[in-house]
């Protein structure tokens, strides 16, 4: 006798497989190279670039700001 979950398994496979089939058939731009990248795209990058800049600028900003002030060291009552 044949193992239920090895038949089971086959059979969703077989059925994706068509299906994926009709939907590649029903649109067929869907394998088409879409070509070069759209401005649109380039400029989310360039802004999501700024935006990482600008945040890094700020932290280390702070970050000197503490390293640049005196350390006071404890006296001994």
């Amino acid at each position: 006798m044949h193992d239920p979950m090895f038949l089971f398994t086959g059979m969703v496979a077989a059925m994706v497989a068509a299906i994926s089939g009709i939907v590649r058939r029903a649109v067929p731009d869907a394998d088409r190279d879409r070509g070069a990248v759209s401005i649109e795209q380039v400029l989310w990058y360039a802004a999501a670039a700024v935006s990482v800049a600008v945040v890094a600028a700020i932290i280390w900003s702070q970050i000197r700001d503490t390293a640049s002030t005196p350390v006071q060291s404890p006296s001994a009552p």
